[in-house]
C-alpha cells in the first residue's frame, strides 16, 4: 500500500504533467485581476506595490476601463472567469461603483482584495448591489500590531468595523479575512483565530510576508525557518478544528509532507496560465505581486488587444525559464517548476523564497 507521501508524490507528477503538456500549450483564463488604483489609505510595511500616496499617474480613465471589460466579455467566456479588483485600495478609485456597475451589467462575476477600512453599511450595500460576489479583508494581527504594521491608527477597528457590515449585509458568496504573518504576529495567531471566529468569519487566509516590494525594506519582519513551519503547523491544526476554515495562500512549493495539509490544492504557480492582470496604467502582467520590468510586462491595453496578449505572449510563464541556478537539477523541480513567479529574484535567477531545507530536504 503506497504511503499519503507517495500519493501525493504521484498527483503532483499527474498535475507536473497537465501543466507542462496542456495549460502551457493552451492556457485558460480563469482570474483576470484589474488594478483600479495605486492610491492607498495605509502604508503597510509588506506591501508588494510599494502602494500609497501615488497620484494615478497615466491611470486609466473610467471609459477606458469600460472599454476594456466590454471588449474581454466579447472575447472569453467570462462565465467562468472570476474578475478580481484590487489597487492599492480599490475603493479610493473615483468612479468604483460606476465602473462595478457596468462590469455587473455585462455579466462578470467579480470580487475584490481591500483593506476594509472605507467600508460601512452603506458602503457594503451598494457593494452587493454592485454584483460583489467575495471580498477578502486585511487584519494583520491584534490591533496594536496591525495597525503598527498596516501604519494607520485605529485600522483594526476601521477593518473590523468593515467585516461585521459585509456580514450584516449579507448576500456575499464569501466573505474572507487575510493576514500577512511576520516576526511580530506570529505569536498573536491563536488570539486572532479566536476573534475572528466569533464574528463568524468562515475562511481566515494565513500567508507569511515575502521578500517584495516595501518589505525589503524591513527584511528583519520576514519569517525564519523555525517561524514558518510554526505558521503552516498552526494552519494544519486548525484548518477544520471549527465552521472557520483556516488555509495557507497560493504561494509557494511546500514539499509532500505539507502539501494538500493547509491547502485544498496542491502548488501551482498560475501566473501567465491560470492569471492575467491590468494595471492601473493599462500595462497587462500575470500576477500583480510580480515584478514589474521588461520582460514581465506583456503589453499596455491602450496600444494592445489583450485577448492576442493573452493568447500569444507571456512566454516567459509558460516555459522551464526557472530551471537554472540552483533550480537546474533539484529533484523537486518537476513538482515547484521554480517556485512562484512572484519571488523569483529576476536578476540573479534564482528563487528568493524556497522551502527546501526548511520543509523538506530529498
Amino acid at each position: 500500500m503506497k504511503t499519503d507521501r507517495a500519493i501525493k508524490c504521484d498527483h503532483m507528477t499527474a498535475l507536473a504533467e497537465y501543466r507542462d503538456n496542456v495549460l502551457r500549450r493552451e492556457p485558460k483564463l480563469k482570474f483576470l485581476f484589474l488594478e483600479l488604483t495605486d492610491r492607498c489609505n495605509e502604508r503597510c510595511r509588506h506591501c508588494g506595490s510599494s502602494c500609497g500616496d501615488g497620484a494615478d499617474a497615466d491611470l486609466l480613465t473610467d471609459d477606458e476601463i469600460k472599454a476594456f471589460l466590454k471588449k474581454t466579455a466579447s472575447q472569453f467566456d467570462i462565465g467562468n472567469l472570476q474578475l478580481c479588483i484590487t489597487g492599492g485600495e480599490p475603493l479610493l478609485r473615483r468612479g468604483f461603483f460606476e465602473i462595478m456597475d457596468y462590469a455587473r451589467s455585462l455579466g462578470y462575476r467579480w470580487g475584490m482584495t481591500t483593506n476594509g477600512t472605507l467600508i460601512d453599511d452603506d458602503i457594503a450595500e451598494r457593494l452587493r448591489r454592485a454584483g460583489m460576489a467575495t471580498v477578502s479583508v486585511s487584519i494583520d494581527g491584534l490591533p496594536e500590531t496591525n495597525d503598527w504594521f498596516r501604519r494607520k491608527e485605529g485600522g483594526y477597528d476601521l477593518a473590523l468595523r468593515g467585516v461585521r457590515a459585509l456580514a450584516r449585509n449579507g448576500g456575499f458568496q464569501h466573505v474572507q479575512v487575510t493576514t500577512v504573518v511576520h516576526k511580530k504576529n506570529l505569536k498573536e495567531l491563536p488570539a486572532l483565530y479566536e476573534i475572528l471566529s466569533r464574528e463568524g468569519i468562515r475562511s481566515w487566509r494565513v500567508i507569511n510576508m515575502e521578500p517584495i516590494g516595501r518589505a525589503n525594506a524591513c527584511k528583519d519582519l520576514l519569517l525564519d525557518g523555525r517561524e514558518m513551519k510554526a505558521m503552516l503547523d498552526f494552519i494544519r491544526r486548525n484548518r477544520f478544528r471549527g465552521p472557520m476554515e483556516v488555509v495557507y495562500g497560493c504561494a509557494h512549493y511546500l514539499g509532500p509532507d505539507y502539501e494538500r495539509e493547509v491547502r485544498p490544492w496542491y502548488f501551482l504557480c498560475n501566473a501567465g496560465i491560470y492569471t492575467a492582470s491590468v494595471m492601473c496604467n493599462g500595462d497587462i502582467g500575470a500576477c500583480l505581486d510580480i515584478e514589474r520590468r521588461p520582460e514581465t510586462i506583456m503589453g499596455n491595453i491602450r496600444r494592445d488587444d489583450f485577448a492576442e496578449v493573452w493568447k500569444n505572449r507571456f512566454a516567459i510563464f509558460r516555459t522551464d525559464y526557472k530551471r537554472q541556478g540552483p533550480c537546474a537539477d533539484c529533484s523537486h523541480y518537476r513538482f515547484c517548476a521554480g517556485g512562484a513567479s512572484h519571488s523569483w529574484d529576476y536578476d540573479e535567477n534564482r528563487p528568493l523564497v524556497c522551502m527546501k531545507g526548511i520543509l523538506f530536504r530529498k
